[in-house]
């Protein structure tokens, strides 16, 4: 009789909580107390005393001690932080525009900025009428990334949450069946993560790589970190595309252990979940996300979410004796809004970006065109060198070209129009020596170097265009993120200086340095620290007005990045040829470098010419 006591009163503490947590949902907070649906309110103070009356009740019953008393309480407050969540239906009312950080899960690098217009979205539609209108999903740079990493990253080493790490996720409403889902819509989920013990734990930090596949999409789907153990998953995939699609979740890195110099040490590697979804078509009152050709303000954005989709394919392709994959007829047009021209020139079977605006693939004389008079300046990693030669033979078709050296400088013309030219500079910054590697940044601090750099912007004619990246060296050169984020601030400081006031700047694009692949994934250059240093060298180069636009090579390669068939590791660019390749297979396909390219030409030919 007693005992049954003991568990009304927890069962009434336990209601009371829950109809006062319910009554804060749907209510409104002020900041001396809370105002229910029903318009009474209730004071911070009498709010207090009765949580505090419940939690003395709670320990009488049990008999339990004080710490074990905290430790439920912790449980408690856990099941109503989700179940907080689930009554909001959309997870936040804000739909997605709040300040949280988003990325695969890396908790600094980027967050939600989900566009989809005014008013409380549901499942990410805006209700307009009877009609839902929807767009694409969008995310952003973390504002004050760099302070704010550094805040992160500190706390890491000292907070008790952290000291449990994850060994276990679930996912509501994805955890059993064949879910279905309508194509077009914004779709959100609540990502859990446990500890060993199966506690829920209260921190987050963890790099998951999502990825989203079907027969014709692959894509990243964005991953909020709440902080506190907790990830929002937004999925959505165009109505042109309904079927049935894997969405797997691999956790790379634990508590920001990627960010660490040594990271292979701390790579934990596993796949947490491996779902199929149906997504069918959806309702006629659901209007497609639009999908129009870039201008030059879309590249504005400092972090993309695209997708690969595919809009043709051979199955008996072959490679052929060069190395080369020509699937389809060279000139097999593109699907319209997906890209434009000729689809058959990236030798992809097949396969096309596209992310907020889909991109135009450049026939050999609109590039000439577009390049002629102009000179162009590469300041970055051993993957520009691929890109320089990929475009000199793929797309401009100067076939005398067998390799690009790490420093170079020279003019080339059009084989079939000797009047047009473009002048083509690549300088390393991998170190300031050109036989060795893993300087990055620090490279700058050399003084032969950076007089070499100056060499080219104080004659009377200078660079019109300026595509630069810090690179993978970086993620080897600085044993913490803080040194890094020193030697982004005297980079941003010297080209500020070097590019001078008195003369026209070359228009800069910043291209993120890509998503390492296969066996170097949990390497020094691993996806979680570059994309925290993609995010770190945007802010401070933008602080000095150094970045104009922004091509986003992370997010373009990062769907590829889980093998090597695309790329040799660090490298996805890497020339055709038909020998073996890293995994035993005859060949490699190359064309994300490619589409990587075309995306570049479709930036820098909407510039204006000097």
């Amino acid at each position: 009789m007693r005992f049954g006591k003991k568990v009304r009163k927890f069962k009434v503490c336990e209601l009371f909580l829950l109809v006062l947590l319910v009554a804060i949902t749907q209510g409104r907070m002020y900041s001396k107390g809370f105002v229910a649906a029903a318009g009474k309110t209730i004071r911070i103070p009498t709010f207090t005393v009765a949580i505090f009356m419940c939690i003395i009740l709670i320990w009488i019953s049990d008999g339990s001690s004080i710490d074990a008393g905290i430790r439920a309480l912790v449980t408690h407050r856990q099941r109503f932080h989700d179940l907080r969540l689930a009554l909001s239906r959309n997870l936040r009312k804000d739909d997605g525009s709040s300040n949280r950080i988003v990325g695969s899960g890396n908790g600094v690098a980027r967050r939600d900025n989900m566009d989809v217009g005014s008013g409380w979205a549901v499942n990410g539609s805006v209700k307009s009428g009877d009609k839902r209108i929807v767009q694409w999903m969008a995310v952003g740079i973390e504002p004050n990334i760099t302070a704010r990493a550094l805040e992160m990253l500190g706390r890491s080493t000292r907070d008790p949450c952290q000291t449990e790490k994850t060994t276990r996720i679930s996912v509501s409403g994805l955890d059993a069946g064949l879910p279905e889902l309508p194509t077009g819509e914004i779709h959100r989920f609540l990502v859990r993560t446990y500890s060993e013990a199966g506690d829920p734990r209260c921190a987050g930090g963890d790099f998951f790589e999502v990825d989203l596949s079907g027969e014709s999409w692959k894509s990243r789907p964005p991953l909020i970190d709440n902080g506190d153990g907790s990830y929002v998953l937004s999925l959505q995939v165009h109505p042109d595309f309904p079927g049935d699609y894997v969405l797997s979740i691999r956790l790379l890195f634990r508590s920001y252990e990627g960010t660490k110099f040594h990271p292979n040490r701390f790579m934990y590697d596993r796949l947490m979940l491996n779902a199929t979804i149906r997504f069918t078509p959806g309702e006629g009152t659901v209007f497609a996300p639009k999908l129009r050709l870039c201008r030059p303000s879309d590249f504005d954005r400092d972090a993309w979410s695209g997708r690969w989709t595919r809009h043709a394919r051979n199955d008996t392709c072959e490679i052929n004796g060069s190395g080369r994959f020509i699937c389809l007829f060279l000139n097999h047009s593109c699907r319209s809004p997906w890209c434009d021209g000729a689809l058959g020139a990236l030798e992809s079977n097949g396969w096309v970006y596209s992310a907020h605006c889909a991109f135009r693939i450049f026939d050999r004389e609109p590039a000439w065109r577009c390049l002629s008079g102009r000179w162009l300046f590469f300041w970055g990693d051993s993957n520009h060198m691929d890109t320089i030669r990929n475009l000199l033979t793929f797309v401009l078709g100067v076939q005398s070209v067998e390799s690009i050296s790490r420093r170079f400088d020279a003019t080339y013309r059009n084989p079939a129009d000797p009047s047009q030219y473009v002048r083509i500079t690549s300088i390393f910054n991998g170190h300031s020596n050109v036989s060795m590697n893993f300087e990055g940044l620090r490279s700058l601090d050399h003084p032969e170097y950076r007089d070499l750099l100056r060499s080219y912007f104080t004659g009377s004619t200078t660079p019109d265009v300026m595509v630069m990246n810090s690179g993978l060296h970086d993620g080897i050169g600085f044993r913490r993120a803080s040194e890094f984020a020193e030697s982004v601030t005297r980079a941003a400081e010297f080209w500020d200086e070097a590019l001078g006031d008195g003369r026209k700047r070359p228009e800069i694009i910043y291209r993120t340095t890509v998503t390492v692949a296969g066996y170097t994934r949990p390497f020094a250059y691993n996806p979680q620290k570059m994309e925290l240093y993609n995010g770190m060298v945007l802010e401070g180069f933008r602080r000095k007005g150094l970045v104009g636009k922004v091509v986003d090579a992370f997010d373009m390669t990062f769907p590829w990045h889980y093998d090597n068939n695309c790329s040799d590791g660090p490298h996805y660019g890497r020339p055709p040829a038909k020998s073996r390749w890293r995994g035993g297979q005859i060949g490699h396909q190359y064309f994300v470098d490619l589409m990587l390219v075309h995306v570049l030409l479709n930036a820098i030919c909407g510039l204006p010419t000097q």
